[in-house]
């Protein structure tokens, strides 16, 4: 069963405090007043974030999940957040499953400009090339039930905000997005969708480096959160199949799939283990016991911001903190 592991690579608990604009509903002393602004609600500090600063001083963005400590797999929306969603111009979830909280809130409100983050990116079942002006509502199949009842895509990683494509694809649909809406503040939401789009690039660098450097290396996932990130720094995924599919949902790990994986680590497969820092359980702490009992080198992702800092220091110090292991 999930259980919570509230930890912070060392990395991001060494960076300095920053402000982060998107957990709010204030945008600071530029902000139009709450009662003019445009409301842009998402669904955790991640699109909270990335939108605010698109956005700037031209919409107030508040995240219904604001905290760390919130596993949002598992959350489940108060009638408090079903008054913040009702109020929105435009709505941002992740999708794919991973905020079905998000899901059922915007299912009994009006709102009438709605993003889903997954389709915009390359992998999401049914797209090819970068042409991401596209529909999906009652798409059908590719899907898998829960034991808590939520729907996932069979197949699909919905951690799409460790992809610096997806961020990047999702930038511009969103400045688009904005400069229709919000005409009059055109010049601001394009610059700073712009200053957005440059930190995308400076992360993509690091990675790169980390691929030029450590060609051939590997990553064993104990679940698929920052898959799309090692993927980007060149690293092969060896995760045994069936482990990180089962930890994600809450079920328990084969004992066969738990052999294999501890096998593949002492046998020397796995260069790197990657595991959540918010969720885990049993399974994944045999293998981070045995990751460590063969020198292997684990690193800890979470699925959020971590409090007190912002999405691209966040990315930054994941970059920082995978290449420490590497080398």
């Amino acid at each position: 069963m999930r259980t919570r592991r509230i930890l912070i690579p060392l990395s991001l608990a060494a960076l300095p405090a920053l402000a982060l604009a998107g957990c709010s509903s204030s945008a600071g002393d530029d902000a139009p007043a709450a009662d003019q602004a445009f409301h842009i609600v998402t669904s955790t500090t991640v699109y909270a974030d990335i939108a605010q600063q698109i956005a700037g001083g031209a919409a107030n963005v508040e995240a219904v999940i604001d905290s760390a400590s919130v596993d949002p797999h598992d959350y489940e929306a108060t009638a408090r957040d079903g008054l913040t969603v009702k109020d929105a111009d435009l709505a941002i979830m992740n999708g794919g499953g991973y905020d079905h909280f998000m899901e059922d809130l915007l299912g009994s409100a009006d709102v009438a400009h709605v993003m889903s983050v997954v389709e915009y990116s390359d992998a999401y079942p049914g797209e090819e090339g970068d042409d991401h002006e596209h529909e999906h509502e009652g798409e059908e199949g590719h899907e898998h039930e829960d034991e808590d009842g939520h729907d996932h895509i069979e197949g699909f990683n919905e951690h799409v905000w460790y992809d610096p494509h997806t961020i990047e694809h999702f930038t511009e649909t969103l400045r688009d997005e904005l400069v229709e809406l919000i005409p009059d503040s055109k010049e601001q939401i394009e610059e700073g969708a712009q200053s957005v789009l440059d930190q995308v690039a400076e992360v993509e660098a690091k990675l790169d480096a980390i691929a030029a450097d450590h060609a051939g290396d590997t990553a064993f996932f104990t679940e698929p959160v920052g898959a799309y990130f090692a993927e980007a720094a060149g690293l092969t995924d060896v995760t045994t199949e069936g482990f990180a599919e089962a930890v994600e949902h809450g079920e328990d790990v084969a004992p066969a799939t738990l052999n294999s994986a501890i096998k593949s680590i002492e046998g020397g497969d796995v260069t790197v283990l990657v595991a959540n820092a918010q969720t885990g359980g049993s399974e994944t702490e045999r293998l981070i016991q045995a990751a460590e009992g063969a020198d292997v080198p684990v690193i800890e992702f979470t699925e959020t911001i971590p409090d007190g800092s912002d999405f691209f220091a966040w990315m930054n110090g994941n970059a920082d903190a995978l290449a420490d292991a590497l080398s």
